[in-house]
């Protein structure tokens, strides 16, 4: 079996690139948007909130739980999603990183 692209990059890597896909997504950021707001929520209301489809918005759950973002718990007939911290923790420390190395350089560029 041949090697693929992502084997020639870290863990971190690969992680940061799966996290930053997830959000790469309007109706993600939606989804966590909601979230935050209502600090937690089952699927059917978060249906309601997005112009989206159920099935799709499973989708977009699905592959924000995926990479850690999200977190879920059978309740009853439902699944109750909130923010799993330390997924949002790592991009935070990674975009967070970024924002000091920034200011130490105090680059002006173009």
């Amino acid at each position: 079996m041949g090697t693929t692209k992502t084997d020639f990059f870290t863990a971190e890597q690969n992680e940061l690139a799966a996290l930053a896909k997830a959000i790469g997504h309007p109706a993600r950021i939606a989804i966590l948007q909601h979230l935050l707001k209502v600090n937690a929520c089952i699927c059917g209301d978060i249906v309601s909130e997005l112009p989206l489809a159920q099935p799709t918005v499973s989708q977009h759950l699905k592959e924000l739980k995926n990479v850690g973002l999200i977190k879920g718990s059978i309740e009853g007939n439902a699944i109750c999603y909130c923010i799993d911290a330390k997924g949002v923790e790592k991009l935070h420390k990674y975009f967070g990183g970024i924002v000091d190395t920034l200011k130490k350089q105090k680059i002006n560029c173009c």
